[in-house]
């Protein structure tokens, strides 16, 4: 089915396709109520949308062994990435449950999840990173998410409020899994903060976007990172999230503990921060008896 131009694949399998409408209500309204995010959403839109142009009929109604040949030519086309082919796994099973068809997730592929340990800067690369940009706007910006290890979604939403100088904090609005959260707020990257609202006056959002009163874009915020990248000496693949890899990183090979390190991450499960320990240069001491040292004079 043909793609109108200006329309997003969503619109057209609403408009287009029998049945999705209701289906999609259906997956919209249990995941908004379960407080799914705004991403989860989409890209669990996209992905059900494609297949339902794909086979012009609700995904959940389709043959098994249409199903399978779909998800396999996912996999072998080159224009899919992994995580595109993931999607539509989660975004199947979801739709199998809401209408009910439990039974039909054994047809569907187990996600394994792969133990890739991130790409970490030095510190010496941090500060040739934030130091590249010429404008004071896009060093303050890189120097701030890798200050407090903020996603890349929750920095461009913030609001000039939820920066709390006196308490030296920044309020983090219903971050990943829909939760609020406060981290630390840098005094160095607070100075660079002054200057910068100082020229550039925000409004709003502590980082605006072209549009007054709109926040920055990811896009925006890719480019001005790839930007800097390309006056660096750093040839490691960075993305924004290696910002906070390195965050992490550096804080426990600072000595901080690993539950500190989770409550500033937001991450749900301590083993999603226990990943850090196999990349942080941490000093490891010889197994010994607490005993040993009782009475050493501290």
């Amino acid at each position: 089915m043909a793609r109108k131009k200006g329309s997003t694949l969503l619109e057209q399998a609403i408009k287009n396709v029998p049945g999705f409408a209701e289906l999609w209500h259906k997956m919209n309204r249990r995941m908004t109520l379960a407080g799914q995010s705004p991403s989860t959403l989409k890209n669990y839109g996209r992905s059900l949308a494609q297949m339902a142009l794909h086979f012009e009929q609700d995904p959940t109604t389709v043959d098994e062994e249409e199903v399978q040949e779909y998800l396999y030519s996912l996999v072998k086309a080159k224009k899919f990435s992994e995580s595109y082919f993931k999607f539509a796994v989660y975004a199947l099973r979801y739709a199998y449950k809401t209408v009910g068809i439990e039974q039909r997730l054994t047809e569907l592929p187990e996600i394994r999840r792969q133990n890739k340990l991130p790409v970490v800067l030095s510190k010496q690369e941090c500060r040739e990173l934030f130091g590249a940009p010429k404008l004071l706007k896009h060093r303050v910006l890189l120097a701030f998410v890798y200050s407090t290890g903020l996603r890349m979604n929750e920095a461009r939403k913030l609001l000039l409020s939820d920066i709390d100088s006196h308490r030296m904090q920044v309020r983090v609005r219903q971050g990943k899994g829909m939760k609020d959260r406060y981290v630390v707020l840098s005094p160095l990257v607070l100075k660079g903060l002054r200057k910068y609202f100082n020229a550039c006056r925000p409004v709003k959002y502590l980082f605006n976007g072209q549009t007054p009163g709109e926040p920055l874009g990811s896009r925006s915020i890719q480019w001005m990172l790839g930007s800097a990248l390309k006056k660096t000496r750093i040839k490691k693949q960075v993305t924004m999230h290696t910002l906070r890899h390195s965050f992490a990183t550096h804080l426990l090979e600072d000595g901080v503990d690993l539950v500190t390190i989770k409550e500033q991450l937001g991450h749900a499960r301590i083993e999603t921060t226990m990943r850090y320990l196999h990349i942080a240069r941490v000093r490891k001491s010889a197994p010994h008896s607490p005993f040993d040292t009782l009475y050493k004079k501290s």
